[in-house]
Parts: structure tokens; C-alpha cells; sequence
């Protein structure tokens, strides 16, 4: 049997709000997710699908229970060790896109380099490389706000593979886009995983649902199915 690349086991997140009331955000949920798969996650809102999406990617932390790495407890790592976990084996696309809008398509693609040792027209060539991926070489100058919904989702995709990750994390990577935009993003989605490479998405998209290899399905802060 293949070991998982990345395991839950029993995770958990409590916030404490003000008045001492405990919010269970997230509760004893287990997962795993092997090389090469696509794992959707789904539920309504609230159900705690962005929470396990970041614990998972390191973004956050677990009240209790451990998320496994190639069999490495990274849930209590320290924040050199999540910086570096991010760095060479993820890359986030989130919902809102969350590109620099002082930059245009190529230097927002390249940023995630800026800390390797390459040149900068090194990684300029990769960041144009991975344009030309998703489509978009021609809004290489282009500012965020010179691109439609579609194609700011398109250039977070290009700077989420820039570095060559194992996982790619997805927040409802096209839940902002038209039909005809959301199509050009699943396909870039099953190049990657067609790649050998992983993908976990947090989506209510019934297209993302069905390419899935495995669906895990949360209410109220539990993985239900």
C-alpha cells in the first residue's frame, strides 16, 4: 500500500471568542491524501472546509491533533519550518486571488522565486513560462486590475506552480469566475495532477466535485462523508 503524502489525524480548532464562548471551528477530522490524487472538499458555508484547508497547508495550527507531512508531524512546527514546508512542497491559490496590484502578471508569478537563488531574468523566464501555461503571455505587463476575474484567477494559478510544488491548495478557485474561465481552471487542474502532482480544493463547484478522486463531504466542523 502507498503511505500517504499528507495525513490528518484527528484534527481539531477551537476559538475562544470574548465572554469565554468556545467556537469548535473545526472537530476530529482525519483525512489522507496519496501522490498524484485530487481530494475536493465540500459542505455548506461554515462547515469547516477553509479551516481544514489551512491547517493542512500550514497557514494555521491545530488545537490538537497532527498533520503528517511524508510521515513528519508538521502541526507544531515553528515558523521557520512552516516557511520553508510552504516554500518547497505547496502552493495556495486563494478565492480572492490576492495578487499585488502594484505588480503586473510576470513579477506577481516570479514573487514566490524572490527567496531561491536565481537571477531575476531567471525567474522571469519560469514566472513567463508558467503565463504561457495558463494562457496568458500576452497580459504578461498587464496590472491586476487591467485583467478580468478569469485571468487574475489564471495568474494566481501560474504563481501557486511557479516553485514546482507537490500540493496545490485551492480555495473555491472559481467561485469569482465565469463558466468559461472556470473551465480553463479545471483543466490547468487536471495538467497538474496528470503531472503526478496532488491537489486538495475546497469548492461548492460540481465540476470540481466530479474530477475529484476523493470527496470528503463537512457540517457543523465535521467530515461526514
Amino acid at each position: 500500500m502507498t503511505a500517504p503524502l499528507l495525513q490528518a489525524i484527528n484534527l481539531s480548532k477551537r476559538y475562544v471568542l470574548s465572554g469565554n464562548h468556545t467556537v469548535h471551528a473545526l472537530q476530529d477530522a482525519s483525512m489522507e491524501l496519496t501522490q498524484g490524487s485530487w481530494l475536493t472538499i465540500t459542505g455548506p458555508s461554515g462547515s469547516g472546509k477553509s479551516t481544514l484547508l489551512a491547517l493542512l497547508a500550514g497557514l494555521d495550527r491545530p488545537t490538537t491533533g497532527e498533520v503528517l507531512l511524508d510521515g513528519t508531524n508538521i502541526s507544531q512546527a515553528n515558523d521557520v519550518r512552516l516557511a520553508r514546508y510552504r516554500k518547497k512542497k505547496i502552493g495556495i491559490i486563494f478565492q480572492e486571488y490576492h495578487l499585488f496590484e502594484e505588480l503586473n502578471s510576470l513579477e506577481n508569478v516570479a514573487m514566490p522565486l524572490v527567496v531561491s537563488n536565481m537571477t531575476i531574468k531567471q525567474r522571469h523566464a519560469q514566472a513567463m513560462s508558467l503565463l504561457e501555461t495558463v494562457g496568458l503571455a500576452d497580459r504578461a505587463t498587464h496590472l491586476p486590475r487591467q485583467l478580468s476575474g478569469g485571468e487574475r484567477q489564471r495568474v494566481a494559478v501560474a504563481r501557486a506552480l511557479v516553485h514546482d510544488p507537490e500540493i496545490i491548495f485551492a480555495d473555491e478557485p472559481t467561485s469569482n469566475i465565469d463558466q468559461k474561465a472556470a473551465d480553463k481552471v479545471l483543466h490547468l487542474f487536471h495538467s497538474f495532477k496528470n503531472a503526478g502532482k496532488s491537489l486538495i480544493v475546497v469548492s461548492h463547484s460540481k465540476q470540481l466535485s466530479a474530477a475529484a478522486d476523493t470527496l470528503i463531504q463537512m457540517e457543523s466542523g465535521r467530515i461526514v462523508l
